[in-house]
């Protein structure tokens, strides 16, 4: 009994030390690969230096993307409209056991997204919400109705509410509701 455990014994040992030089191999091998630099010009003349590894298994769009910021007098011009909605106006966040659950408008509803309700705007509407206290604004999506408390107007996610809350203890705060068009 004693040989068998003996043997069983080294036969894991010696496998544990060759799965370990493999994987020593395999680390040398990625770190031999070669990365190419490009340099890439930009339209305001900077050179910005990028690692591009060529095993990339993506390919390349024959199109480059890239996001437009509008710059004036070094101020950031946003790209969205806003309808001013409600202001000065209570909102209030989602319990936790709401999650998983459907909403009125069909879609599940999840607390780590930035979605709300309300009881007058239609369903997919895009509404930016800003904390008077605060200043911060969010941008969220109305997939339900509520809130069902007559002093209420909106009901974030627990996500976008804590994102905008200048103090993360309360449960309600005063807001100013934008509709984006």
């Amino acid at each position: 009994m004693k040989k068998i455990i003996t043997l069983f014994i080294s036969i894991a040992i010696a496998s544990f030390a060759i799965s370990q030089t493999l994987n020593k191999e395999k680390q040398k091998t990625i770190n031999q690969k070669t990365n190419v630099i490009a340099q890439v010009t930009t339209t305001q003349n900077a050179t910005i230096q990028k690692i591009i590894n060529p095993k990339d298994t993506l390919k390349k769009s024959k199109f480059n993307i890239e996001p437009i910021e509008l710059v004036s007098d070094s101020l950031t011009l946003e790209l969205f409209k806003y309808k001013p909605f409600k202001n000065n106006v209570p909102a209030s966040y989602y319990h936790d056991k709401f999650n998983g659950r459907k909403t009125s408008s069909g879609v599940r509803f999840d607390n780590n997204k930035y979605t709300a309700a309300n009881k007058k705007l239609p369903f997919g509407t895009k509404v930016k919400v800003t904390n008077i206290a605060s200043g911060k604004s969010v941008i969220v999506e109305i997939i339900d109705r509520g809130p069902f408390v007559k002093s209420r107007e909106i009901d974030l996610t627990k996500r976008a509410f804590m994102e905008i809350a200048k103090n993360k203890g309360i449960g309600v705060m005063m807001v100013n509701i934008e509709v984006v068009e």
